[in-house]
């Protein structure tokens, strides 16, 4: 069944992060849609050291899939 496999510690540690422009675009929306996902709980960002956002290759990926399917 081709769905998304389940976040454990051990891919979320290897999962690439992205920058926000990086993310967006894999999802086909703008960077302030991001934010704003982040802030309702659809999508987490990490912060950095310096407050800036950053998003986990996986999630972004199962949230594009989610949306092709939708």
């Amino acid at each position: 069944m081709g769905g998304v496999e389940p976040e454990t510690t051990e891919n979320r540690e290897a999962s690439r992060l992205l920058l926000p422009a990086e993310a967006a675009g894999r999802l086909g929306v703008d960077v302030r849609t991001l934010a704003n996902w982040d802030r309702a709980g659809k999508i987490t960002a990490e912060p950095t050291l310096g407050g800036h956002r950053r998003y986990r290759e996986s999630e972004v990926a199962a949230l594009a899939a989610k949306r092709v399917a939708a």
